[in-house]
């Protein structure tokens, strides 16, 4: 899945039922990192445009030592240059990153654009809702967190299965700083 808890947030012994405490500063108690999917890894990336030329350039070799092959080799070049341009377009597009850190009196939601200034939101754990629109939002089962007067969306580029797991654990982590 396209998220990770680099910091899973950590509870104190059961019997005690206290959550683990941190001073004003410190590190926040949990971490999570949310991108969105690639199916297509770099390396898949390289061997998907060296098949694509390689099988492009069937048709060339019928043509070697005639005239049709300099009418044939500009399209063919540029349908695969045009190829990686796009795959490239869209893995620059995708770069997108949304990291939510969580403190005992602050939550923070930070969101990475490629090409854009970082989005922040933050508010106190207390006062947080966190909300599951399972119609009505742009996608289904759209995730939003709200408080300090603004509701924002997390994880929207999920699917949707990953999108209703991460409500759970969610709801858990901002439970356990209540």
């Amino acid at each position: 899945m396209p998220r990770d808890w680099v910091k899973p947030l950590r509870k104190a012994p059961e019997q005690s039922g206290a959550l683990l405490r941190h001073a004003a500063g410190d590190a926040p108690l949990a971490e999570l990192h949310l991108w969105p999917y690639r199916s297509l890894p770099r390396r898949g990336f390289a061997g998907f445009i060296g098949l694509t030329a390689a099988l492009l350039s069937l048709p060339l070799l019928v043509s070697l030592g005639s005239p049709v092959l300099w009418g044939l080799l500009p399209f063919l070049v540029l349908a695969v240059a045009g190829l990686w341009w796009a795959l490239s377009r869209s893995y620059r597009d995708g770069e997108v990153i949304e990291v939510l850190k969580l403190w005992p009196d602050r939550v923070e939601l930070v969101r990475q654009d490629p090409g854009r200034t970082p989005r922040e939101w933050a508010a106190n754990p207390h006062w947080v809702r966190l909300m599951l629109h399972p119609k009505g939002g742009p996608v289904p089962q759209y995730l939003t967190l709200s408080g300090d007067g603004r509701e924002v969306e997390i994880g929207a580029f999920l699917s949707e299965g990953e999108r209703l797991a991460l409500h759970g654990e969610l709801r858990e982590a901002l439970a356990a700083l209540r």
